[in-house]
């Protein structure tokens, strides 16, 4: 059913479905192909009745980079720090990097990292700018440190 008169419209397809939103350690998070260079000529691979069709393509990608600031979500606070998402990447706040001024409130709801005075509180869904102190890549994930130890960060 796929070899026909629509069977480039198919190759191109597939590529959206395989690729968008996947990640590798060497180039991260593929955001959105953005254009196909070039679709080779299709080889038959024997003994399975599967053609695999070499394409040379562009994209748009998320790699982070240690000393990056970016924004980010909060998703979960707690006393060993912060969980935030930033796009399709997990990045993780220890309270080593939180202010010294701001104080876990285990007592609140939700739990938040507040200041004395309550002027700057840090809760679940709240957005955030943090810097990245590094990353873990992994054949098909990335995970990040962050810190809000420098001017102009957290809320």
């Amino acid at each position: 059913i796929y070899f026909g008169p629509n069977l480039l419209n198919t190759v191109k397809q597939k590529l959206f479905t395989e690729v968008e939103g996947t990640c590798t350690g060497k180039y991260g998070f593929v955001i959105a192909v953005t254009t196909i260079d070039n679709i080779g000529a299709g080889m038959i691979q024997p003994g399975r009745g599967f053609v695999l069709y070499p394409v040379k393509y562009k994209a748009i990608v998320f790699r982070p980079f240690k000393g990056e600031v970016v924004d980010a979500v909060v998703t979960q606070v707690n006393k060993v720090g912060l969980f935030t998402e930033i796009g399709p990447m997990s990045c993780f706040i220890s309270r080593h990097s939180i202010p010294s001024e701001m104080e876990f409130d285990p007592n609140s709801n939700p739990p938040c990292y507040k200041t004395v005075d309550e002027d700057i509180v840090i809760q679940q869904d709240d957005e955030i700018r943090l810097k990245i102190v590094g990353t873990r890549v992994d054949k098909n994930d990335i995970f990040a440190i962050g810190s809000l130890m420098d001017d102009y960060l957290g809320k």
